[in-house]
This record gives structure tokens, C-alpha cells and sequence, in this order.
């Protein structure tokens, strides 16, 4: 994979402070979860293949379910590297407990590792668009996980998750919705969090699992 164009600056702890402070003299109701349950966790995450391997585990499902997916896993491969992946193969991969659909995801992306077809610092090295392109044109990376790997593996701090259903119930309670906005609806109101939408999900995130939905 060859990408040559630049990404931008990943995420801090002190930028997400100050990114967080934007948001709140802009919007209100950012405002008022902050005020209420403080700045969120950074929640960065490793980039490279257990990554994007776990973020694929937790699709449709709880973070809990999907870490306990991938430690089974872990288990069953001897570890989540490529190699040890391709070799267990798919059925080793259900016997370890995954459904058919993500055996075959998870053994398809460590032969994707293993040909050059994921390459995680080709990814790391591109701007936002072309690192979610790179990433959704792997088997089992939909738009939701490339902006997850995106948003949490590399720092990025305007790439808004596409879909994601906690996002959606905390944007419903935070703008006082009569329903669960579409993922349209999400993406027009993350208009105005621009260039820190990213930081946005965190705070609306930080508020979900605060009990606020």
C-alpha cells in the first residue's frame, strides 16, 4: 500500500483539554456534560493489527463482549499477530467462539498483514480520508470501524464515527430529541464541532457510559 499524503496532528491529553474547552464555549449541552462529568478519557488505543482486529470483534456488539471475543482468541491463536491468525484458520477461529462472519473476518485480515494489503504505518502516515480509504477496502472494515481505528488508534481529532448507536442515543439526550437521529442527522449536527468532532464523540461518549441515554 502506497499512500503519500499527510495526516494530521494526532490527539494529546493536553490537546483534548483544550479541544474540550472549544466545544463548551460553543455548545451548550457539550458544556453541560463536561460540567457534569468532566473531560473525557483520551481513550487512545495502539495502532497496529490487534487493534483493528479488536475493533472488528466489538462490531454490533458491547466492548465487553468483544474483549472477551478477542482474549479467546488470543488463546486459541497463541497470540493476535497475523501469522498466528492465518494459521488458525477459520474453523479454529469458530471453535474459539466467533461467529462464521467474524472468523473469517479476523483470518482474512492476517493474511492481509502478512501480503501488505493492511499496512498499518501506510496508514498511519495518510490524512483521514485516505487512511478510512485504505482501511474499508479490507474484508469485515466497514466506514464505522475504519473511523474508529481512525479516531482511536491514530489520534485523529475531526473524524466523526458513522453509526455508532451509543453516539446516536447521546445525541438524542444531549439535544433533547423526539427520536434517535439517523446517521444523516448525526452528521449534520457534527457540522458545527468542526475541526473537533472527534473530541466531540468523546465528550458524547464520556455521557453514555455515564448512564446518559
Amino acid at each position: 500500500m502506497t499512500i503519500s499524503t499527510r495526516p494530521s496532528s494526532a490527539l494529546d491529553e493536553a490537546g483534548l483539554q483544550a479541544a474540550v474547552a472549544i466545544l463548551a464555549s460553543r455548545d451548550p449541552d457539550l458544556a453541560a456534560i463536561a460540567a457534569r462529568h468532566g473531560p473525557p478519557p483520551l481513550w487512545a488505543r495502539r495502532p497496529g493489527f490487534e487493534t483493528l482486529v479488536a475493533i472488528v470483534l466489538e462490531q454490533q456488539v458491547s466492548l465487553r463482549s468483544g474483549a472477551a471475543a478477542l482474549d479467546r482468541l488470543r488463546r486459541a491463536a497463541g497470540g493476535v499477530a497475523p501469522a498466528a491468525l492465518a494459521a488458525l484458520g477459520e474453523d479454529g477461529a469458530r471453535a474459539a467462539g466467533l461467529t462464521r462472519q467474524k472468523a473469517r473476518y479476523v483470518v482474512e485480515l492476517g493474511r492481509a498483514a502478512l501480503d501488505g494489503r493492511f499496512d498499518p504505518a501506510a496508514i498511519a502516515a495518510a490524512d483521514d480520508e485516505a487512511a478510512r480509504a485504505g482501511l474499508v477496502g479490507l474484508l469485515g472494515v466497514g466506514r464505522w470501524t475504519a473511523d474508529i481505528y481512525v479516531l482511536m488508534a491514530l489520534g485523529r481529532p475531526d473524524v466523526w464515527p458513522d453509526g455508532d448507536l451509543a453516539l446516536a442515543a447521546a445525541i438524542r439526550r444531549a439535544k433533547r430529541l423526539d427520536r434517535l437521529p439517523t446517521a444523516a442527522d448525526q452528521r449534520a449536527i457534527a457540522e458545527a464541532w468542526r475541526p473537533w468532532r472527534a473530541v466531540a464523540a468523546r465528550v458524547l461518549w464520556h455521557a453514555y457510559l455515564a448512564g446518559e441515554r
